[in-house]
């Protein structure tokens, strides 16, 4: 039997799907949600449900789930647009702010949702908060040769900062560009988003971090209210 939290991912990957339509092209997203979103789409198309899709992923393994599905795949750079885009996060904001990239995907992502003319993200009721970065690490994707440099930027910023190892592995975790992370968090959260994002971005080193700003344009929430699941539209605070 399926956990709670599986059960409101399931419904809301669900809810996310019945928004594409023939003929769109897709941005795929990374993570466990989204993971069920794409099952769900592939099974869609391989019953004729949906037609002439193509997918643009966001991240390896979302490329190769796809393939194994037989959804149309096309990289970014051999499309003009995206129509919607479906991706999950790791914290939303009242102010439809992510953070993003605990999968270490969060460039890929990001280029794939500032492409799109929609953006839709999905998430468990678990996601929500009432400010960035309490709870949740900042991630931030750095050059290989300049995380050390970066580290040390970022804690002259009040930040503490350490690089993301790798759990089954020596060494740190290596990004689908082969760069670094280091994971970053700030001792009140993140208060300014909008301005963090580039601060942060303006180090010389950092490829981009891991705040989604001003670019969701919907966010569907799975919740459990007596036993039952149900998908919550969310309103932008």
């Amino acid at each position: 039997m399926l956990s709670l939290q599986d059960q409101m991912k399931h419904a809301v990957a669900e809810a996310a799907v019945e928004q594409i339509r023939d003929g769109m092209i897709l941005g795929l997203g990374s993570g466990s949600t989204a993971a069920l979103m794409i099952k769900s789409l592939g099974k869609r198309i391989k019953n004729k449900e949906l037609r002439d899709i193509v997918g643009v992923t966001t991240s390896f393994q979302g490329e190769v789930l796809a393939a194994e599905l037989g959804i149309p795949l096309k990289s970014l750079n051999a499309i003009g647009h995206i129509d919607l885009a479906i991706d999950g996060a790791d914290e939303v904001d009242p102010n439809f702010q992510l953070i993003k990239g605990g999968g270490a995907c969060h460039v890929q992502e990001k280029l794939v949702a500032a492409r799109a003319n929609r953006f839709v993200v999905v998430v468990d009721s678990t996601k929500l908060v009432n400010r960035l970065n309490l709870a949740f690490l900042l991630p931030i994707e750095v050059l290989p040769g300049a995380w050390h440099q970066v580290k040390i930027e970022l804690e002259a910023m009040g930040a503490k900062a350490e690089l993301r190892m790798a759990q089954r592995k020596a060494g740190p975790i290596v990004t689908d560009q082969g760069n670094l992370i280091i994971d970053a968090s700030f001792k009140d959260g993140i208060i300014d988003p909008i301005n963090l994002e580039l601060q942060i971005n303006n180090i010389p080193g950092v490829l981009e971090n891991g705040l989604f700003v001003n670019l969701v344009d919907q966010v569907l929430v799975g919740e459990i209210n007596n036993d039952e699941v149900s998908v919550r539209d969310l309103v932008k605070a």
